[in-house]
């Protein structure tokens, strides 16, 4: 039977926002003295800041510092980065496709929720979303799976998990979604390798939005 319901990612599935992130965390850090590799920020990208800081900080600098470098980065993304966000290719055909086809849609998101207003106005699907949550909405962030478990019962019915599915371009995305017995999608727009992505959990891989739009007779939403 078909899906009911498709929890999507935002960051890296439907807006190309993943480098732009980790740019701002880095220059966050380096703020407060901490010199850490581009490509080790970028790989922790999809997890909310409280998890992402984990990586980087001991306990007594995550007490310390951690509500500091996280107010720094956010103003420096909404005022450097934010701008420069741009929606991925034929996100509100899918969306709309969706729908057509009876299937809700929430997104499920570790940016704040301000961001997420943006990046909706940005992707063109404001009208086309029936629930949302973001970092606000829950007490762990992913790889947690409480952003989905609050999006499913937003969607305001019980919903069968086997009808149920993920949509996300990270690991952590993956990861939470199996926590909460969700199956998970994998998109290779956000830059993590399809390996780690099946390996996290992805039942199915797509390029972008617009491959899923183009072989969604043929995935796991509609088979």
């Amino acid at each position: 039977m078909p899906a009911e319901a498709v929890l999507f990612d935002v960051d890296g599935t439907l807006v190309d926002s993943v480098d732009l992130h980790a740019r701002a965390w880095q220059e966050a850090f380096a703020h407060f003295g901490k010199r850490i590799p581009y490509r080790a920020i970028r790989a922790q990208i999809g997890k909310g800041g409280d998890q992402l800081m984990k990586e980087f900080l001991s306990p007594e600098e995550l007490e310390q510092l951690g509500k500091e470098i996280d107010e720094y980065r956010s103003k420096l993304y909404k005022q450097e980065y934010l701008g420069q966000v741009r929606p991925f290719a034929r996100v509100r055909e899918l969306f709309q496709e969706l729908h057509r086809r009876g299937i809700r849609i929430a997104l499920a998101s570790s940016a704040k929720g301000d961001e997420l207003s943006i990046y909706k106005k940005i992707a063109g699907i404001e009208d086309l979303v029936d629930a949302e949550t973001s970092a606000d909405d829950a007490r762990r962030t992913k790889p947690c799976p409480d952003i989905f478990e609050v999006a499913l019962k937003r969607l305001g019915r019980e919903l069968s998990k086997d009808r149920a599915f993920v949509v996300g371009d990270s690991p952590w995305d993956a990861i939470a979604a199996v926590r909460l017995g969700l199956r998970p999608i994998g998109v290779l727009c956000g830059g993590f390798e399809e390996e780690l992505l099946r390996k996290t959990g992805c039942i199915a891989i797509y390029r972008d939005p617009a491959d899923l739009l183009d072989r969604l007779d043929d995935s796991p939403i509609v088979r």
